[in-house]
């Protein structure tokens, strides 16, 4: 604990005069270094995290199953856009067909370009807001999360496939690669 520096200064003063007063000096040296020092603190408001058990996207959005998607990819439509979140290299591992490629963890922003950015970054239109846009991922995380910010973006019809390519897969779904 550092001294301040007029307490230090005037032990070195009275330190040089006389032996008795040496031993005073130090004696209230000592007091002032072991005497607890209070400070006072100001209360900082805290927060509880909570989670909730209910996800308001999930009551926002129109919920595919397998048999939907598969009817989807099989009849593509203008009217709708099925998107595959995931990044690249899963995307090219295996996809549904029909499926645009719009990789919500390292291109967030992706919804919120304007149309001839969006042409330029991906190679493709943009969705427009009045068509039906349906998200899946792999398990359905990151579709929720991309059905959010279409939403945020100004999307209307906005639609997830929960199974997301887990359920493709386990039911049988057959796979396109670019």
């Amino acid at each position: 604990m550092a001294l301040p520096r007029s307490a230090a200064a005037a032990f070195v003063r009275t330190s040089f005069r006389t032996p008795q007063r040496l031993a005073s000096s130090s004696q209230s040296l000592t007091r002032a270094i072991s005497r607890p020092q209070f400070i006072a603190r100001t209360r900082q408001p805290t927060f509880t995290a909570t989670r909730s058990l209910t996800n308001s996207s999930s009551s926002d959005s129109k919920l595919y199953d397998f048999q939907q998607i598969q009817k989807l990819s099989s009849s593509p439509s203008k009217e709708k856009v099925l998107i595959d979140v995931r990044e690249p290299s899963e995307y090219t591992a295996g996809y549904i067909p029909t499926a645009i490629n719009l990789p919500i963890k390292s291109q967030p922003d992706a919804l919120f370009l304007p149309a001839e950015e969006f042409l330029d970054r991906f190679g493709f239109e943009k969705p427009q807001a009045e068509q039906e846009v349906v998200f899946y991922c792999r398990s359905g995380v990151r579709s929720q999360a991309a059905a959010s910010l279409a939403r945020q973006v100004g999307y209307k019809q906005v639609s997830e496939y929960r199974g997301s390519w887990m359920d493709w897969e386990k039911n049988g779904g057959q796979g396109a690669k670019p």
